[in-house]
């Protein structure tokens, strides 16, 4: 798998892959990352075609995965850490 570029976005990092018939693209943010992957076509070939597929839309609807999964993440993570009753500390009056 090689990069073939990287598409310029303010939030996140846009980073497109190639690997024999299937070109994949990367969004990352500070914490969360997600992919997609197409196989390769007339009408998506090169980097070019990627960035054209790659519009707004698009972009807003992977952050909004991202929120999701930031979301899943920080449920997890509440219920993981979730006090034990013996581990909590004695009233004291």
């Amino acid at each position: 798998m090689r990069i073939i570029g990287n598409i310029e976005h303010p939030v996140l990092k846009i980073t497109v892959f190639k690997m024999d018939m299937r070109i994949t693209v990367k969004f990352e943010d500070a914490n969360f990352e997600q992919g997609f992957k197409f196989r390769m076509s007339d009408q998506l070939a090169h980097f070019e075609d990627v960035k054209r597929l790659v519009d707004e839309k698009f972009i807003t609807d992977v952050i909004e995965s991202l929120k999701a999964q930031q979301h899943t993440k920080i449920s997890a993570m509440d219920r993981f850490i979730q006090l034990n009753p013996d581990d909590e500390f004695d009233v004291i009056v």
